[in-house]
C-alpha cells in the first residue's frame, strides 16, 4: 500500500511539470503577436518614407521625416529583439521541462541559440538578447536626447563607455567557457589514448 501511494505521489509530482505548458504557449503566443506588432510598424514605416524623394517637402521637413524614421527603426529593432526574447523562453522552457526538440538538435541548419541544455544555458541566451535590447533602447534615448550642457555630452560618453565594457565581458565571459570546455575535452581524448597505449 506504502508502495502504491508512493509510486503515485511521485509520478503526479514528474506530471505536474506539465503545467510548464501554460508558460510556453504563452510566451509562444506573446512572441508571435510582438513579431506580428513590429512587421506592421515596418509596412507603415515604409508608406512614410516613400515621401521622403518628394521635391515639393521642404529641407525642415525632410529631416523631421529623418530623425522620426530612426527612432522608428529603433523601435522596430527592439520589438523584434523582445519577440526573439519570447521565443527563446518558449522553447528553452518546453526543452528544460517537458522534452528536447528533435528537429533543433538533429538539424544541422538550426540555430544554436535555440538548443537550451541547462537553467544556465537558458539564462545565458536570455541575458545576451535582453543586453541588446537594453543597448537598443539606450540607442533610441540618445537619438532624442538633447545636448544642453556639456555634463550631458559626458553622460552618453560614459554610457557608451559601459555598453561597451558590458560587451566585452559578455564576450570574454563566452569565450572563457569554450575554453575550459576545449581543454576539458583535449585531457579527456589525452586520457583516452594513454588508456589505449596501456
Amino acid at each position: 500500500m506504502m508502495q502504491f501511494i508512493e509510486t503515485f505521489f511521485e509520478g503526479s509530482m514528474w506530471n505536474s511539470r506539465f503545467v510548464i505548458i501554460t508558460a510556453v504557449l504563452g510566451s509562444l503566443f506573446a512572441g508571435f503577436a510582438i513579431f506580428y506588432m513590429a512587421t506592421v510598424d515596418v509596412v507603415y514605416l515604409v508608406q512614410h518614407t516613400l515621401h521622403y524623394a518628394d521635391s515639393s517637402m521642404t529641407d525642415e521637413a525632410r529631416k523631421v521625416l529623418h530623425d522620426s524614421t530612426v527612432s522608428h527603426i529603433v523601435e522596430v529593432v527592439d520589438g523584434y529583439l523582445l519577440a526573439t526574447v519570447m521565443l527563446i523562453f518558449s522553447l528553452g522552457l518546453y526543452e528544460l521541462f517537458i522534452s528536447d526538440i528533435d528537429q533543433a538538435h538533429g538539424n544541422k541548419a538550426s540555430s544554436k541559440i535555440l538548443v537550451i541544455n541547462s537553467l544556465d544555458d537558458l539564462k545565458s541566451r536570455l541575458a545576451k538578447v535582453i543586453l541588446m535590447i537594453m543597448i537598443v533602447t539606450l540607442f533610441e534615448e540618445a537619438l532624442n536626447m538633447k545636448m544642453t550642457s556639456p555634463i550631458d555630452l559626458l553622460y552618453m560618453g560614459g554610457s557608451i563607455a559601459l555598453i561597451a565594457l558590458a560587451l566585452y565581458l559578455t564576450h570574454a565571459s563566452e569565450h572563457g567557457v569554450s575554453g575550459h570546455a576545449d581543454a576539458d575535452e583535449h585531457e579527456e581524448e589525452a586520457e583516452e589514448e594513454a588508456g589505449e597505449k596501456h
